[in-house]
């Protein structure tokens, strides 16, 4: 039996679809009633996980966790501390469900961390790598670190396996918040200010990311690892709005406006962290992936932007 939380969820809801496919028996843990599940999922409803959330019932017979719920990373946070709300579901619930599960009897528990762990931004060609040493002062980031030190040491304590996963972003059919804004000015043809962007960005296509977690789940040299996962086709911006453009079948709109320029325009708006994502670098080293496990993506970022293309569309009922 494998459990998935967060199973409605971007990444949870192609877990629990792919698992589904491959027939393993799947216990779909969701905040809400039947939101978006798969029929054929073992539904339990958690609602809001906390540090004392009681797992007994969900963890009976299971062998695997897959930890995909979380509180994500939020551009304009509104909380008082987002630091305390952070920790309270990405550490706390999180060591709660693992202490649990490893209580229960769970083999294997695999945590879908952030690259944001390594931090926010790199040099071109001077990739992050899984074993880089660095805690990070963005809350969100601090609080999967966090998680990932507690569960590594409840690993030695217990014998209960750990997988830690940390994606950069990850694109794929039902995408929201930033790519779904690009997507949808680039299908309105709508000129972009972009054109001469030299940056590096890695990016994780959805299928590539759910078929590293299904790899994970049994591979016994996953075992206690830190893995950083991406496509291989490390892009600059500009370039990634050309793929999106042809995945449309669109004209490439975008402008050659000077990068200096627009981030001090940016800085000025109070956008800087708008920017750096536009304009700065960042990459990942995923060859642990490759030669330890021996994984490769099964789809390149041109069939997965079609598909990303196509759903967009369908919906929009274009």
């Amino acid at each position: 039996m494998i459990l998935v939380t967060g199973a409605t969820g971007f990444v949870g809801r192609s877990v629990v679809k792919q698992l589904l496919n491959k027939r393993y028996d799947v216990r779909a843990c969701s905040r809400q009633d039947n939101v978006g599940m798969p029929n054929a999922a073992e539904i339990f409803t958690i609602g809001d996980m906390a540090g004392d959330t009681v797992w007994h019932q969900a963890l009976l017979g299971v062998d695997v966790v897959i930890h995909c719920a979380a509180r994500a990373h939020i551009m304009n946070d509104l909380a008082l501390d987002p630091l305390v709300e952070f920790r309270k579901m990405n550490r706390d619930a999180t060591l709660n469900l693992a202490r649990q599960a490893a209580g229960a009897g769970v083999q294997r528990f695999i945590f879908i961390s952030s690259i944001k762990v390594n931090g926010e931004e790199t040099s071109v060609d001077l990739p992050f790598k899984p074993d880089d040493k660095n805690i990070p002062t963005d809350p969100y980031g601090l609080s999967k670190y966090e998680a990932e030190q507690g569960l590594l040491a409840l690993a030695k304590e217990t014998g209960m396996e750990v997988v830690i996963i940390r994606p950069p972003l990850v694109y794929g059919p039902n995408v929201k918040a930033n790519f779904a804004s690009m997507m949808a000015w680039v299908n309105k043809g709508v000129p972009l200010p972009f054109g001469a962007i030299h940056n590096q960005r890695s990016l994780i296509a959805l299928d590539n990311l759910v078929s590293f977690i299904m790899l994970c789940m049994n591979h016994p040299k996953a075992a206690n690892e830190v893995f950083l996962i991406s496509d291989d086709e490390d892009v600059s911006t500009s370039d990634l709005l050309r793929k999106v453009a042809k995945a449309f079948g669109q004209k490439s709109r975008l402008m050659p406006v000077p990068v200096g320029l627009m981030t001090l325009g940016a800085k000025l708006l109070g956008k800087g962290d708008v920017a750096n994502r536009l304009f700065g670098s960042l990459q990942v080293d995923s060859s642990k992936a490759r030669n330890l496990l021996g994984w490769k993506p099964v789809v390149t970022m041109d069939e997965q932007l079609r598909k990303v293309a196509d759903d967009y569309l369908n919906k929009a009922g274009l």
